[in-house]
């Protein structure tokens, strides 16, 4: 007998039927008895009423636009979960924005102002009263209204404490599963709560070994914006508990009313028969505990100083100390002059540069770096564990390397240059795609407060992203350098260290953490524990001999026991009687210490700035290498106390107001500012927004429609082809091509090259690429062009150590790029610049800051035209099942659509459809003041 879907009524009403019996699989551990148990006592939480929410104070008119897939609904009761994997339903307003955002990729080449709403959806202040779906009142000061297009709570409140109440109670509703897994991310207690599979234990892993908080940590933040930030700080504290209060306020009633989300009762917490179990209560450091995950993630930049000086270390070893510096820094292209830069005025921001005369560097010991070892005393099989296996996360949710992160494109037109005479602006964070997604719209509205957009799951007391009444704000991921590698100087023993002269023991830090099976996730029961030893100059990450003295690197980074430091700055972007123009804006964002580019557009302005505490770091300290723990090279005004330093004014930031347009796609933001990064040289990712949106400025007329068009041509398309390319076949055509198999080949790529180097399909739905056979062959080359330009020159062991800072491809394929396969993001880890500097150095073409020595065929442009060719001949004959070899998650080999796909990765127990690949934010908005206050 096959079980039977209960109606489920709760925010979104009843659940239909639809779709066929399909397999199980484990779930059908959740027997049916529980699944009635369950579906018999649904209730509604709230009465409803259907009244319209206000729209006062919208000076858009119907002009700004915004989705984030899948859906807003990230809540499923055990019944909703269990019809998924039988029947395929979901609930209501789960995955109904993916279809719009997807067929963008094939409607954008006829797309009009009068057309974005097939694609986007309106962000107008209110609901009309035609359009409410809900009114929950879950207290008397507070509404949420619901509409019916897309199920996004309108949170207007009568008193500020009332309207925060309300968004915590709405972020419940869609997402409380997803915010309690992501406390315990952050607390590195992922596997106790949810499983002990491999992803689980790697995710904690990652998070904790950068964030290692003991419970005294989180709540000493919470204390100092207390005491310490004004009455600012005080009313963000007070907003922040009435947040808490209205999700502990819905998990109570949830709980009571049988409607919590289903994977409670799947990872063992909740009983689905008795109701016997517990969901924990909220409380103010969990907050604290869930940004250091997103700060991790998007809001940091730097380290890797390690990593750095082995390279240098290689370099010098090749070519010699004097030689091998200088390859070493064409590579590093700290402030390469062929960069493409946000704030292209020519105004200069100095910061993190190369010091004339280095102070204090600690490189070191050849062979003598040993990784600082995590996980102890493991049984059931609990080694250290990679993201590699099953868990309640996936498996590849940030690819273990949180280091490596795309976040974000902006493309921002003046009005000067637009056909309203107004700003236009399509921008947005690109946090990869999960279901449920990280990011929650809400439109906030209370004293005080006046906003709609994205926020952070379990962190929407404001809107972190969107539009407030009369303009917009956006971010993408800086990553500036903050974070500094320290070598502190062992002493007595290994746990011990020279601070200041004194020998000090260090602090150790512990996390334990154990599993049984449970459905969700069937490993076998085991424990281990994680153990950091943490200094005043951060935790330790490896261990080394320096000049034969033994020395721990440490880790330090500005906003280290400083996530809940930016509360402010989004308190007063959510301000309207703040934020009012360009200057006020970019006050906001100086109160933000996430390393953040921040955009601003209203109906007369536009504006940048890039946000950040950036550490004022002594005379000669090179921010690229680890330098030594001792007072003359610390950050000035450093108290290790509470981790404050000295930082560079408000003024030393990038910054802009009403430049002709900008752009940025975690790109340079400015010259003199370096990178923190490796590659961000002559060819990057951010060129292929610049190219397009510098033309549509530059020929006026800039509307809404025109600027998206922009934005979406250049997600489908493969910055290899569009900017390397035609470098290869200038190299390849210099002469005559009399192999007929590299003639096919070249043929191939030069056809693709003129339709524009697309990786797009031929017809909607049709899973099948136009150029199929070049996007093939370019997948294939790609890494053999490389190693047969770089590596006979730089030999294997410099060659490997320059892929360990940079890796060589991320194409949207690449599963052993940094963002890992299916993940939409691509192409900002490559090593395109150095491959394009060599190339026109080979062609005799002028190259500015290029690399120290020229390696394509020694130099030599026959024998660098013969590799490529060869090169070009061996990766034609590869076939494609070879190139996209399938995977677990449902692509067969050989299908280069699927291999390219977005996968919406689950986070709870419901699932949604693959996408044609996009190369674009996950929550974007499109707008166009036509008004100010």
């Amino acid at each position: 007998m096959p079980l039977r879907t209960p109606r489920r009524i709760g925010k979104y009403g009843a659940v239909g039927r639809a779709g066929t019996l399909g397999r199980i699989g484990k779930w059908r551990t959740a027997t049916a008895a529980a699944l009635l148990a369950l579906g018999a006592t649904l209730v509604a939480p709230l009465p409803m009423a259907a009244h319209a929410a206000d729209s006062s104070g919208d000076y858009c008119a119907g002009q700004c636009s915004d989705i984030l897939p899948p859906g807003e609904n990230g809540n499923a009761t055990l019944a909703d979960i269990l019809a998924n994997k039988v029947f395929g339903t979901r609930p209501a307003h789960t995955s109904d924005q993916l279809g719009p955002y997807a067929s963008l990729a094939d409607g954008y080449p006829q797309l009009t102002d009068a057309t974005l709403g097939k694609f986007f959806n309106s962000s107008s202040f209110g609901v009309p009263s035609g359009q409410v779906a809900s009114v929950t009142s879950p207290r008397s000061d507070v509404t949420i209204t619901r509409d019916k297009a897309t199920g996004v709570p309108h949170i207007k409140g009568t008193t500020r404490q009332g309207t925060e109440y309300g968004a915590g109670y709405a972020a419940a509703q869609d997402r409380l599963w997803l915010m309690d897994l992501f406390r315990h991310v952050g607390r590195g207690e992922l596997s106790s709560f949810a499983g002990g599979a491999a992803a689980n234990r790697g995710l904690e892993q990652e998070f904790w070994r950068q964030a290692p908080y003991t419970e005294a940590d989180l709540q000493d933040q919470v204390d100092r914006l207390a005491s310490g930030t004004g009455a600012r700080g005080q009313q963000a504290l007070a907003d922040a508990q009435a947040y808490v209060d209205g999700i502990n306020a819905y998990i109570t009633q949830s709980k009571n009313g049988r409607y919590f989300p289903g994977e409670y009762v799947l990872t063992g917490h909740v009983d689905a028969i008795t109701n016997a179990g517990t969901i924990e209560p909220f409380k103010l450091t969990d907050l604290i505990a869930l940004a250091s995950v997103i700060g991790a993630l998007f809001g940091t930049g730097g380290g890797g100083e390690v990593e750095s000086a082995l390279s240098l270390l290689a370099a010098q070893q090749k070519y010699g100390v004097t030689e091998g510096t200088k390859v070493w820094e064409s590579f590093r292209e700290r402030d390469d002059p062929e960069a493409t830069a946000t704030v292209h005025d020519g105004t200069s921001f100095p910061y993190a540069g190369k010091p004339a005369q280095a102070q204090g560097e600690a490189l070191p010991d050849p062979g003598s770096v040993v990784p600082e070892p995590l996980v102890y005393d493991a049984t059931g099989g609990a080694t250290q564990a990679t993201t590699k296996s099953p868990g309640v996360l996936p498996a590849n949710l940030f690819t273990g390397d949180a280091t490596k992160k795309g976040m974000s494109n902006a493309l921002v037109v003046s009005g000067a240059h637009t056909a309203s005479g107004h700003p236009v602006a399509v921008f947005g964070p690109q946090t990869g795609y999960f279901a449920p997604q990280l990011l929650m719209l809400q439109e906030l509205q209370g004293p005080g407060i006046s906003a709609r957009g994205a926020s952070f799951a379990g962190l929407g007391m404001y809107v972190e992203l969107g539009r407030g009444q009369d303009y917009a704000w956006s971010a993408t991921s800086a990553s500036q350098d903050v974070t500094d590698t320290y070598a502190v100087e062992l002493c007595q023993d290994s746990t011990h260290y020279l601070f200041h002269g004194v020998c000090t023991p260090m602090e150790k830090l512990e996390r334990t953490n154990s599993w049984s099976p449970t459905v969700a996730d069937s490993t076998a029961a085991g424990s281990y524990r994680m153990q950091i030893w943490r200094t005043a100059y951060g935790p330790v990450e490896y261990r080394a001999t320096v000049g034969g003295k033994a020395v721990a690197y440490t880790s330090l980074r500005s906003s280290y026991r400083h996530e809940a430091d930016s509360i402010l700055g989004f308190q007063e972007l959510n301000d309207p009687g703040f934020v009012h123009d360009a200057a006020s804006f970019q006050r906001a964002a100086q109160d933000i210490n996430y390393t953040f580019n921040w955009f601003y557009a209203d109906s007369r302005q536009t504006a940048y700035y890039n946000s950040g505490t950036n550490p004022v770091r002594a005379d000669g300290v090179d921010a690229s290498f680890p330098v030594w723990a001792q007072a003359q090279y610390d950050w000035r005004g450093w108290d290790p106390a509470v981790n404050t330093a000295t930082y560079t004014p408000p003024a030393q930031h990038p910054q802009s107001v009403d430049q002709d347009y900008y752009i940025s796609w975690n790109n340079k933001q400015a010259k003199g500012y370096t990178s923190a990064t490796f590659g961000n040289g002559s060819v990057h990712r951010g060129d292929l927004l610049e190219d397009r949106v510098k033309a549509l400025t530059q020929a006026g007329g800039v509307t809404r429609a025109s600027l998206t068009k922009a934005m979406a041509d250049a997600a489908l398309t493969d910055l290899r082809g569009e900017d390397v390319l035609p470098d290869l076949l200038k190299v390849i055509t210099s002469a005559p091509v009399t192999d007929p198999q590299e003639a096919t080949a070249v043929q191939q790529l030069q056809a693709w090259s003129a339709a524009g180097t697309k990786r797009h399909e031929t017809s909607p739905g049709s899973h099948t690429y136009a150029n199929a056979d070049a996007v093939r062959v370019m997948d294939a080359w790609w890494p053999l062009l490389i190693a047969g330009e770089f590596q006979p020159g730089l030999g294997s062991d410099l060659y490997n150590a320059f892929a360990a800072d940079l890796s060589v491809d991320e194409s949207p394929s690449a599963g052993h790029g940094p963002t890992g396969s299916h993940a939409g993001s691509s192409f900002q880890y490559g090593w395109w610049s150095y491959a394009d500097k060599d190339l026109r150095k080979v062609l005799g073409e002028p190259v500015q800051g290029a690399l120290a020595q020229t390696y394509c065929g020694g130099g030599q442009l026959t024998a660098c035209r013969d590799m490529l060719l060869s090169t070009l001949k061996q990766a034609a004959a590869v076939p494609a099942n070879t190139v996209y070899p399938g995977d677990d998650g449902g692509c067969s080999a050989g299908d280069q659509w699927c291999a390219d796909t977005i996968v919406q990765r689950p986070l709870g127990g419901v699932t949604d459809d693959r996408i044609s690949w996009q190369n674009r934010p996950t929550f974007q908005q499109v707008v166009e003041f036509p008004t100010h206050r």
